[in-house]
């Protein structure tokens, strides 16, 4: 039986049944809007902290690609830390577990927002400030595993192949880091939050956008490199114009997340994890 609405549960996630093994059993992260933020060279630019973006934990029901904004390295280390299961231990002492093994002896480390998105069931909007443990951990959690929203997260979500991000990519050639965008992102991840616990297409297909709006505005390598031969914005415009919002999954592009009420040619849906 799917859970309510609920601050940060206190306890470890396990999983009680297993895909394919060529799958394996640890969850995929997906991210949604807000992105970035995670980043202190991010979140020390907002006026408005905390600010906020979302990611939810999904079963393992498909293979995702590597290189496609999906957390697959994070979940490789996790693997060669834990095994196929996470440990049941406490969700913060889990991310931080993680992290440090992830960001060992690394000048740029990732964000703690793919180890939040795996190790924390459903869906999550976690709050960045750059003032609270230097920005690269999240102030504040807040997770919802209420079955109607994650029941209808599952319907409306399509995740469309597009390619791999190339070898040589650095999404962070170009940074344009204007405190107003960075407003823009914040906000962009609580509306999404709200919008998908308040089960609001329209909402949700905007939040997707200012969120896109915002990448592009504050780091065009997200979107544009030198190493990319899509169209990224092209491709990401054509959708938008069809269906009530679509963003990347990650930089330089990886899928597109689709929201729709109605079927997306060519896509295929998520189950979010909810234990």
């Amino acid at each position: 039986m799917r859970g309510a609405t609920e601050s940060v549960p206190q306890d470890g996630s396990g999983r009680d049944s297993a895909p394919a093994v060529t799958i394996g059993r640890l969850p995929y992260r997906m991210q949604l809007a807000g992105g970035w933020i995670d980043q202190p060279f991010m979140s020390s630019r907002n006026p408005e902290p905390p600010g906020s973006m979302v990611v939810v934990s999904l079963e393992p029901t498909v293979r995702f690609m590597d290189r496609c904004g999906m957390a697959t390295g994070t979940r490789a280390v996790a693997g060669a830390l834990w095994g196929d299961t996470l440990p049941a231990r406490g969700h913060d002492q889990l991310i931080r577990e993680l992290y440090a093994a992830e960001n060992e002896g690394r000048a740029q480390p990732s964000g703690s927002q793919d180890m939040a998105g795996l190790v924390i069931p459903g869906i999550s909007r976690l709050d960045y400030d750059a003032d609270f443990d230097g920005g690269w951990f999240p102030r504040h959690v807040e997770s919802t595993t209420d079955p109607a929203a994650v029941e209808w997260l599952e319907r409306v979500i399509h995740f469309v192949p597009v390619a791999p991000r190339p070898l040589g990519y650095d999404p962070l050639v170009d940074k344009r880091i204007d405190p107003v965008w960075v407003q823009h992102l914040s906000r962009s991840g609580r509306n999404c939050y709200d919008a998908i616990v308040g089960r609001d297409l329209a909402a949700l297909g905007q939040s997707f956008r200012d969120c896109s709006e915002a990448w592009d505005a504050l780091l065009p390598g997200v979107f544009e490199h030198p190493t990319i031969a899509l169209d990224l914005r092209g491709l990401l415009a054509t959708y938008q114009s069809k269906y009530p919002g679509a963003m990347y999954s990650g930089c330089g592009g990886g899928y597109l997340i689709v929201a729709s009420d109605e079927a997306v040619p060519g896509s295929f849906g998520i189950r979010v994890r909810v234990r």
